[in-house]
């Protein structure tokens, strides 16, 4: 497990103008927190540190460390702007969680032995993700980093869905909360493109066999009236 510890500072000024010189004359960006009893607070974080914490894809589902000038606080990414053209954080959101109450999140899928999976390695298939991440509900300590999906014995139209995954004891897929027409298709392992055109192709050709074979039946029943 990692420890991701953030220092930020108060901030009152706010607007697009005050964003703008934050970022270019302090080399900060603007973010907020918000959530539990507390009114949301305005922060500034160096976009150095932020960016670099970022590239750590346990970030996004770890309990956080916020400290705020002399004040400590257990939060959550829940948001993070980017700007579309430029590797350039915009602005972030944090939540703020209390370890008694339980929060809702998202955290990623891991694909394992994608490679030796029986679908691709023997019947020469392929993987078809239909989700990368995962939204759960759970009291903050029992916070997964991610979830692991084996491919290992998935074969060619086996369809992995969101019930069969090894979801941890504490924690609850909050699509299945909702009932069993929400569980989800996860991933796949679809037949290449050009053997899905063979089987459609052999199937026309054995339709117009047997279209050809049901004429000449009606030739020779009319031959013989």
């Amino acid at each position: 497990m990692v420890d991701f510890v953030l220092n930020a500072k108060d901030r009152n000024e706010v607007g697009k103008g005050a964003s703008r010189r934050l970022r270019r004359l302090s080399q900060e960006i603007p973010a907020i927190v918000y959530g539990g009893k507390n009114a949301p607070q305005k922060i500034s974080l160096m976009h150095k540190e932020i960016s670099h914490a970022l590239d750590n894809e346990a970030f996004y589902s770890h309990i956080l460390t916020l400290n705020i000038d002399e004040k400590s606080e257990d939060v959550i990414l829940k948001d993070v702007q980017r700007h579309p053209a430029k590797p350039i954080i915009l602005h972030v959101d944090f939540l703020r969680v209390d370890k008694l109450q339980k929060l809702t999140t998202r955290v990623p899928l891991h694909f394992i032995n994608e490679e030796a999976c029986v679908g691709v390695k023997t019947s020469g298939g392929i993987i078809a993700r239909s989700m990368t991440d995962l939204e759960i509900e759970c009291l903050p300590g029992d916070l997964p980093e991610y979830i692991e999906v084996d491919m290992l014995d998935i074969d060619i139209g086996h369809i992995v869905h969101i019930s069969d995954l090894p979801i941890p004891s504490g924690v609850e897929s909050v699509a299945l909360q909702h009932g069993e027409d929400h569980d989800l298709p996860v991933v796949t392992v679809n037949k290449r493109k050009e053997e899905v055109e063979e089987d459609v192709d052999t199937v026309e050709t054995e339709a117009e066999e047997d279209a050809d074979s049901d004429a000449e039946a009606d030739d020779k029943t009319g031959d013989e009236d």
